[in-house]
């Protein structure tokens, strides 16, 4: 399953496993998503489905533009707000209108969470690279600097790459291999160990995990 599941970042908890220890996780809201569109290698180029989810009010899916109005009607499903594509092998194997929820990941212990990490504005190296900075003490004039990031030649650059201050967070962020601790079927929420990016009610992606790493890899 390489399907990418649209849902929300509810916030953090702690729940005990089987083993009676405590476990820090993050809750994921996934409302059943449904199948807008299926693309076909034959005639879109590639093989994919989209998904679709939260379903919006009459009120709200009349100020979607003509195009998305058309798209959902041609598809037969109720208009959504968020709408997610994913490659897949076989588009055969799904219709339109197939729902799917967090019932797809029972039989998942790993998933990958795609998100969008917090906006923090502009940071200084320390904070944006964790540079170790320089003397604290009285006098030292180098505290929190970057240090030198040229050269002493004629005419001196600044080679591209440096680590440098500058605007920090905002860019989509994948953590793999987190632990599904508890899937709530009956509530679409899905529990997985750790933290995950993005802000409460930010939007998330979940997908199966692609790569196991040694420090997780057999572990229930």
């Amino acid at each position: 399953m390489t399907l990418k599941l649209i849902g929300k970042k509810i916030g953090m908890t702690r729940i005990f496993n089987e083993k009676g220890d405590l476990v820090v996780c993050t809750v994921i809201s996934a409302e059943p998503n449904v199948v807008s569109q299926v693309k076909e290698k034959g005639k879109d180029g590639y093989n994919a489905i989209q998904l679709a989810s939260e379903e919006l009010k009459p009120s709200k899916a009349k100020n979607l533009s003509k195009a998305l109005q058309g798209h959902f009607a041609k598809s037969g499903v109720t208009p959504r707000r968020h709408l997610k594509e994913s490659r897949i092998e076989d588009a055969s194997a799904y219709q339109l209108g197939q729902s799917f929820t967090v019932d797809s990941f029972a039989d998942c212990k790993f998933v990958d969470v795609i998100g969008v990490s917090k906006g923090k504005g502009y940071q200084g190296v320390m904070k944006r690279h964790n540079f170790s900075g320089g003397p604290a003490s009285h006098g030292s004039g180098f505290h929190r600097h970057a240090g030198s990031t040229g050269m002493r030649t004629s005419p001196g650059r600044c080679l591209p790459g440096i680590k440098k201050a500058g605007r920090m967070g905002g860019e989509q962020v994948t953590i793999q291999n987190l632990e599904v601790v508890k899937i709530d079927a009956e509530k679409n929420v899905i529990l997985v160990k750790g933290a995950i990016p993005g802000f409460r009610s930010g939007l998330v992606y979940v997908t199966q995990a692609k790569k196991m790493t040694g420090a997780r890899k057999g572990k229930s």
